[in-house]
């Protein structure tokens, strides 16, 4: 491995680091992480257990955010970040890793061949810990003053009120940066922890759209081609862009269950593919 080694008094440093609290005194890097600065950046975050609901949530706006030229920032963790980093990926976008160890041997193991993928699409690995050091209970905490660090914004698709995500939102509110949260049921212990945030003044995601607005890429929304993230999306985008746009048809001609059909829906507007446009009827965005 090819790894750089920068220093907090170096020229190759990353400028948006040296003003957060406690900055990293050195950086190992893996990748062109000075060309990823130069896009816009969104932190992806949340709970290591996630249910279906939080995996499509993450899974759908980061497909959509990333085709609009967002990289994608996250730590390599089960649940929300690893589902963040191949959403990216299968997106055709880039994403960068924070590792809470050397980057020599990525943790956790079983995404080790994930690792190898963010750096063959030209994405880029980050550690502040050298070559052999192992992931130490405390350099999970450290590592996501990085995640946030790096970031423009930051993300928290589903977590429950303790989560260890908390502390990545609590770096972010130090460092200026703007916290964003997904609502969920709140019958969930998963989404207990972004609906607080949300209720102590958290930006409310309901749309890739609102996370375009807070980065300042909104109008490459409406630029972007719509594309369906899974069979059950293709099925209604295709209707849709045929003209039919009642609900009750929709989910007739698309031959999914309504169960299905009701869910692809939510996720097909959380996204910003479609909008409603009242009495039941539906239009691409």
């Amino acid at each position: 491995m090819n790894v750089n080694k920068v220093t907090i008094n170096s020229s190759a440093y990353p400028n948006i680091l040296l003003d957060i609290p406690d900055a990293p005194k050195e950086l190992f890097i893996l990748g062109n992480l000075s060309a990823l600065l130069e896009t816009p950046r969104l932190a992806v975050v949340g709970s290591r257990k996630v249910t279906p609901y939080g995996r499509g949530v993450t899974d759908d706006l980061v497909r959509t955010v990333t085709r609009s030229g967002v990289t994608i920032v996250s730590g390599l963790a089960l649940g929300v970040d690893s589902i963040a980093h191949k959403a990216t990926l299968d997106a055709g976008g880039k994403t960068i890793a924070v590792l809470p160890c050397g980057l020599d041997k990525p943790y956790p193991a079983s995404h080790r061949q994930l690792a190898r993928r963010i750096l063959e699409q030209g994405g880029a690995l980050v550690s502040e810990y050298p070559s052999g050091t192992p992931p130490l209970p405390h350099h999970f905490i450290a590592r996501n003053r990085i995640v946030s660090g790096l970031s423009d914004a930051v993300l928290i698709t589903e977590a429950a009120a303790k989560s260890g995500t908390m502390h990545t939102v609590g770096f972010a509110l130090d460092q200026g940066k703007s916290v964003l949260a997904v609502p969920g049921n709140i019958t969930s212990t998963q989404s207990e922890g972004t609906n607080n945030l949300i209720k102590t003044g958290a930006a409310p995601i309901t749309s890739a759209q609102d996370i375009f607005d807070v980065l300042g890429v909104g109008e490459q929304l409406q630029l972007g081609e719509i594309l369906a993230a899974n069979e059950q999306e293709e099925a209604i985008l295709s209707l849709l862009q045929k003209g039919i746009t009642d609900g009750n048809q929709l989910q007739t001609k698309s031959q999914l269950d309504v169960v299905t059909f009701n869910q692809t829906l939510t996720m097909l507007e959380i996204t910003g593919k479609i909008r409603s446009t009242g009495g039941g009827h539906w239009a691409t965005k």
